[in-house]
């Protein structure tokens, strides 16, 4: 009988494990392994770095939710990966061994790669409900004495998508209290243009993307490159087309929160013919590892080339439908090799996605992600906002549930309205 492990029980590891279990031949297991307890909804991050949102209502407590389904869960975390050996040390020292491992752990996030950035230097971070806490706490006396905001995205970052909405949300948190007047806010990315979100943009997101920033008196710079950021200023290289700086920046802030660019988690980098330089998942097209055949990977962790080459590094996002299609094709893909059979799924890398804005927001699908698309769509309206908060309470209570269905399959492209085009 085969022992399924799984590293991470996040927004891919979760549904990994609740998928793969029914697959299951009878004496089959599956264990997932995390280096946290909890699972959290990681697009509620910024509602919960304004104070909208406490981490009590975006994470629970995950093994006896997976328990309650068979699953069995180990809190350890993992060390190192020896997949010539096919065991995974855990963080406490301890080895469990596999047939099949699926690695969904995530990124690490390279706050190191610039001095001064991230929760341990000088600015926020939306990424983990931990750093989004502090991130609260750190709100909460910025509004008690307001001043310059700098938000954005570092070189090399690849999910823009959190920072439009942290700005966006902001700037309507700052509205509420009717102290916007007194904060201005500049957004510095590597993309090429407002709204290219590492897709080379989507639809018509140059065009309103940039109309709502100047609707809300948002700044910006692109092709930026953040050289390094002190106590209340970040240096910034703006860089020209051909990728020559043209300018520098010296912004002053009284609250920051900059996307990190992400790489591989300590526990695979450097592994020869796992990952690639930054550490990232080595994948073939049925989401397996080309030399450990065994060894299958999705979401953030995988490796993925940019979408197109930039002046500013930039990287291409893995949005949660693009995600959860990983994880339907890697559970049948196990389920064929258990019976004997050669993988034949593979996941359709469509980028969809509900970005808010606070009281509005905006939604874009590109269908496949990289151009030339099939679909290529992006609106905005209120009309997002709610059907954000609507999908983080289904999300969260499917979670709970156990549920196999593909959650954004069934919620995300009806409220959006497009199965009849994802159909043509």
């Amino acid at each position: 009988m085969s022992h399924i492990v799984i590293l991470g029980a996040g927004i891919g590891g979760m549904p990994m494990a609740y998928e793969m279990k029914p697959l299951l031949r009878s004496g089959d297991s599956i264990t997932v392994v995390s280096n946290t307890d909890t699972f959290h909804f990681v697009p509620s991050n910024p509602w919960v770095a304004v104070n909208w949102r406490t981490r009590d209502a975006i994470e629970f407590k995950v093994a006896p939710y997976l328990e309650r389904q068979g699953i069995a869960f180990d809190g350890a975390g993992a060390k190192r990966v020896h997949p010539e050996k096919n065991m995974v040390e855990l963080g406490d020292g301890r080895m469990i061994d596999y047939d099949f491992l699926v690695i969904a752990t995530g990124p690490k996030l390279a706050f190191d790669e610039i001095e001064g950035l991230g929760p341990n230097g000088y600015t926020q971070s939306v990424c983990h409900v931990d750093h989004a806490t502090t991130a609260g706490q750190a709100w909460s006396k910025f509004i008690a004495a307001p001043g310059p905001v700098v938000v954005g995205a570092a070189q090399g970052a690849s999910c823009f998508g959190p920072a439009y909405e942290f700005a966006f949300i902001m700037d309507t948190d700052l509205r509420k209290r009717k102290i916007r007047d007194r904060v201005p806010m500049t957004y510095v990315t590597p993309e090429p243009y407002i709204g290219h979100l590492g897709l080379a943009g989507v639809g018509d997101s140059k065009t309103m993307l940039e109309s709502a920033m100047r609707e809300r008196h948002i700044k910006w710079i692109c092709n930026a490159k953040i050289l390094k950021v002190e106590d209340g200023k970040m240096l910034v290289a703006e860089h020209d087309e051909n990728g020559a700086v043209k300018k520098q920046h010296e912004l002053p802030f009284a609250y920051s929160m900059v996307l990190p660019a992400f790489k591989g988690i300590d526990a695979v980098f450097g592994i020869e013919g796992l990952t690639n330089p930054r550490g990232f998942i080595l994948i073939d097209e049925h989401q397996r590892n080309p030399k450990f055949k065994n060894v299958y990977a999705l979401g953030v962790c995988v490796a993925i080339p940019p979408v197109e080459i930039t002046p500013v590094p930039t990287g291409a996002p893995k949005t949660g439908y693009m995600i959860e299609s990983m994880v339907t094709a890697t559970a049948h893909n196990i389920q064929e090799e258990l019976q004997g059979r050669e993988p034949s799924a593979k996941a359709t890398w469509n980028a969809i996605c509900l970005a808010d804005f606070g009281d509005s927001g905006i939604a874009f699908v590109a269908l496949p992600q990289i151009p030339p698309r099939n679909v290529s769509w992006f609106a905005e309206g209120k009309w997002v906002h709610l059907a954000k908060i609507a999908f983080e309470k289904y999300f969260m209570r499917k979670m709970k549930k156990g549920t196999s269905e593909p959650i954004y399959e069934r919620y995300v492209l009806k409220a959006l309205g497009i199965l009849k085009l994802k159909s043509k």
